[in-house]
């Protein structure tokens, strides 16, 4: 089985038990080669509550002069995030990692969005 397919079936099993409703949205991450994308939704009626990319004004001026796509780049977009959901009235969240291993990236994302007031 190729890298892909392990990566596509991870992502499959982990989003059959995964939901997102009102009272507590679902929060995913995309992680690119250059940039990481993150959104907060609501599954039952479809709606994407925030969403914020590493690309966004707010995070570039954070980490000028890194790449889009580093540990900084993703605490950075953690802690933004989360002040959006707080903002919007979401203080629970269900993440979603979409098969990517918890380390790295990822896990200084999701540390980060739990300081900034998000329950896990």
């Amino acid at each position: 089985m190729d890298k892909t397919a392990r990566m596509t079936r991870r992502k499959r099993h982990i989003r059959k038990t995964l939901s997102g409703t009102a009272e507590r949205p679902r929060l995913c991450i995309y992680r690119g080669s250059k940039t990481l994308n993150a959104q907060v939704v609501d599954d039952l009626s479809g709606k994407t509550l925030c969403s914020l990319s590493t690309l966004s004004a707010k995070i570039s001026e954070k980490v000028a002069g890194s790449s889009k796509s580093n540990v900084k780049s993703a605490s950075a977009l953690g802690e933004e995030i989360g002040k959006m959901a707080v903002a919007k009235g979401v203080s629970t969240i269900v993440f979603d990692r979409s098969g990517y291993r918890y380390h790295g990236v990822i896990k200084a994302f999701a540390e980060a969005a739990r300081k900034s007031g998000l329950k896990f």
